[in-house]
């Protein structure tokens, strides 16, 4: 999405938990003559770093116009079976986390009078399955958050666009046994960036075939779901 949108560009303020990540990025942009580029090393658990983080990039730019919110991670297990750390580790970045930023870029959007939040949720909002209870309940938090947050701001001059991708070819997913209907993270990447610049509210990425199979997720009977275990 970075790469995206600096062909297209945009100033960039990225964050990651690895700093040395950002430089390789960084440097990749600057070869391909993108726009100014701002790093810092962020872990959204932390609050305090989180709101610092924003103030150095508003400093760096003077505005925030698109804040891209998707951090998190993806641990998956059976209930009971998973470690609960690991369900602590998730929830955290991929809610509370999530949460925290959010707070942080509405509330400079509210200063600055507009602003565009994109919020990266997942198809696995969409449905429990079984082994994804934890990442598919932070997902359905992060859907719902937004939900709220549009009807708050919905007078005012802030866009909130909630966008859940399919299986996109990334660390985060290429462990799975099973990917349908995988796209490559270069298509994702436009496809994602394509519908931020049309300013849509919500939207599977991609469209087709996850806005059909949604629903269709949603009235599988149980016991069909139980199978896939």
């Amino acid at each position: 999405m970075a790469i995206e949108f600096s062909r297209r560009g945009y100033r960039l303020a990225l964050t990651a938990r690895r700093l040395d990540a950002l430089h390789t990025l960084q440097t990749e942009l600057k070869k391909t003559g993108g726009a100014s580029v701002f790093i810092a090393a962020l872990d959204v658990t932390d609050e305090a770093a989180v709101n610092q983080v924003f103030a150095d990039a508003r400093a760096h730019f003077g505005t925030i116009d698109i804040a891209v919110l998707n951090a998190g991670i993806g641990h998956h297990g059976m209930i009971g079976k998973l470690a609960f750390s690991k369900v602590r580790d998730t929830v955290n970045t991929n809610v509370t986390g999530f949460m925290a930023t959010a707070d942080v870029a509405v509330r400079c959007f509210r200063e600055q009078g507009y602003g565009h939040l994109v919020g990266i949720s997942s198809v696995a909002a969409f449905r429990g399955m079984p082994a994804g209870g934890v990442y598919g309940a932070s997902k359905a938090a992060v859907t719902s958050y937004l939900e709220s947050l549009r009807a708050e701001t919905y007078h005012a001059a802030i866009l909130v666009t909630t966008l859940s991708p399919g299986f996109i070819d990334t660390p985060i997913n290429q462990g799975a046994k099973s990917r349908p209907f995988v796209i490559p993270v270069e298509k994702g990447g436009k496809l994602l960036v394509d519908l931020i610049e049309r300013r849509v509210e919500r939207a599977t990425v991609p469209r087709w075939p996850w806005a059909l199979v949604a629903r269709l997720i949603a009235v599988v009977p149980t016991g069909l779901l139980a199978r896939l275990r």
